[in-house]
């Protein structure tokens, strides 16, 4: 296994599930962004074949904290893409949060691995091209969002079966059922209290904005080869439904579970085996009530805006992903509100002029584009 993005939150959780099944996985590479003391510590305790700090000034610390250990040490952007093309690497799981995700991904699509993809934002932005280079070489793209693993699961036995439509549900994030008034003063310590789930910080505030429910759109209809009007989101606060597919006999089918990662993440990983794991177990009785109810885009324009950008297609959700991680990161540095999130998000979709069929080096283009001017709007 290389793991890109191990001390994140998906990383982390992703260590877990191996170290619990010592003899289906090892660990080859361990990569992280900046929180070299985490990984330092992965690597004692994992001794993988190499690491990848991708800071760099942070190379010589991490070097030194393993000089003991045979352990190959690289830092940078390029050494990122270069190790999941190794050879003794069977599995990539893409666990980076962010654009950071879409170069490594596309290399190792290339050098024909199997992605576990935790990094919806690798299919937002260029869905279209990394799905047609997985099939030019016959890479399977396993999803381990819950939401999209929830599909993924409904359709084992079902793939030669055609969806009529799918459901993804969401919490509805912290502030469901809130007025504007309310909104217009929540502070990053109200909205990095998810009801539900437990991830990082950026994953979070989407999940707030419901951004987060947005990109999953878009990402489930480049996973699983739908329409934009086969997909549909609902509101379920308590979370034990994580979607669901509806056939064109009229038939759904819906995977349950308590909300808990590691089990999308397991299921990825050891595809088409279902592990045994000491995960708790959800009771019915502990749920007598499962509620359902239409999400508020009035109030959250984000997951409006996502529909809206993939029915524009081709640059639009590179610019939807790029203006959103921006602003996101600025609301968590107290710069701007959150209501003035989704309106600056707004203001760079109608921005930016649409690229039809773009290539990726018209993507990096429109990502770095996108970054510039909305710094520019938040000063």
């Amino acid at each position: 296994m290389a793991i890109l993005g191990s001390t994140g939150s998906i990383g982390t959780q992703a260590l877990e599930v191996i170290a619990a099944h010592p003899s289906y996985f090892e660990v080859e590479v361990l990569t992280a962004g900046k929180n070299a003391e985490l990984l330092i510590s992965q690597a004692r305790t994992y001794t993988p074949n190499v690491v990848v700090i991708g800071h760099e000034p942070l190379y010589d610390k991490v070097a030194q904290a393993l000089a003991d250990l045979p352990i190959k040490v690289y830092s940078g952007q390029e050494a990122l893409s270069s190790v999941v093309q190794m050879e003794t690497v069977d599995m990539v799981l893409t666990a980076l949060v962010g654009y950071a995700g879409l170069l490594p991904t596309l290399k190792a699509i290339e050098a024909g691995k199997p992605i576990a993809l935790a990094n919806k934002e690798t299919l937002v932005v260029a869905g279209e091209l990394v799905t047609n280079l997985a099939k030019a070489k016959g890479v399977n793209l396993y999803p381990v969002d819950s939401e999209h693993s929830a599909i993924f699961q409904c359709l084992a036995g079902e793939f030669h079966n055609p969806i009529e439509k799918i459901i993804l549900t969401a919490s509805g994030g912290p502030f469901r059922g809130k007025d504007e008034n309310f909104l217009k003063s929540v502070t990053k310590e109200q909205a990095l209290k998810h009801p539900n789930w437990d991830m990082g910080a950026k994953i979070t505030i989407d999940s707030a904005t419901l951004m987060n429910k947005g990109l999953e759109v878009i990402e489930a209809k480049w996973l699983f080869n739908l329409q934009q009007e086969q997909i549909e989101v609902i509101v379920h606060p308590q979370s034990i439904i994580h979607s669901i597919v509806q056939f064109t006999d009229g038939s759904m089918k819906a995977q349950l579970g308590l909300p808990d990662m590691k089990l999308p993440i397991q299921y990825a990983l050891g595809y088409p085996n279902r592990l045994p794991s000491k995960f708790p177990r959800f009771n019915f009785l502990n749920y007598p009530s499962l509620t359902f109810e239409a999400p508020d885009t009035e109030r959250f324009k984000n997951l409006g805006l996502a529909f809206e950008a993939m029915k524009k297609g081709g640059n639009m959700p590179c610019v939807l992903n790029a203006a959103n991680e921006v602003v996101v990161d600025a609301f968590l540095k107290d710069k701007i509100s959150f209501l003035e999130m989704p309106d600056m998000i707004e203001t760079l979709l109608a921005k930016i002029p649409l690229v039809a069929s773009p290539t990726y080096e018209q993507l990096v283009e429109t990502d770095t584009e996108t970054r510039k001017l909305t710094t520019d709007l938040i000063k």
